[in-house]
């Protein structure tokens, strides 16, 4: 199976000068964890992403304003990423080795094409028992 085959097409995204708040109000209305961010709309070359634990920990917890906070302040910049084409057992493994739920999927011009999360693997990846093992690998606390 490819990554192409469970990921989630044409994700919402942010840009760096967008607010934090719009991030969370895209996660709220997209009901996802996280929001990938790109250089700009048009091009959609994936920069970072944003969670909502990056939200909870610079934001809310520094007491910053969410309208005045950017996206680009508190992203994790160039996160992992895989390829339409990359085999999904590939992508689960580095899911696992790197405790990350979710993964923007790129072209080679790493244009963003689509996110894998926890998630999509439940829904789409065709095997109970490997999605109780990822997420369980997943969720492990690093040693």
């Amino acid at each position: 199976m490819k990554c192409r085959d469970v990921m989630t097409r044409d994700p919402a995204l942010c840009i760096p000068t967008d607010p934090a708040s719009m991030a969370a109000r895209l996660m709220r209305d997209h009901d996802v964890g996280s929001i990938p961010v790109t250089e700009d709309r048009k091009t959609k070359r994936l920069v970072g992403i944003v969670t909502d634990r990056d939200i909870a920990i610079s934001v809310v917890a520094e007491e910053r304003d969410p309208s005045g906070a950017t996206v680009g302040d508190i992203m994790t910049p160039d996160p992992l990423t895989c390829r339409p084409d990359d085999d999904l057992v590939r992508v689960i493994a580095t899911m696992e080795s790197n405790q990350v739920r979710r993964i923007p999927v790129v072209d080679g011009e790493r244009r963003l094409v689509g996110m894998i999360s926890q998630a999509d693997i439940a829904l789409r990846g065709g095997s109970p028992d490997k999605t109780a093992e990822v997420v369980q690998e997943i969720s492990k606390r690093a040693a």
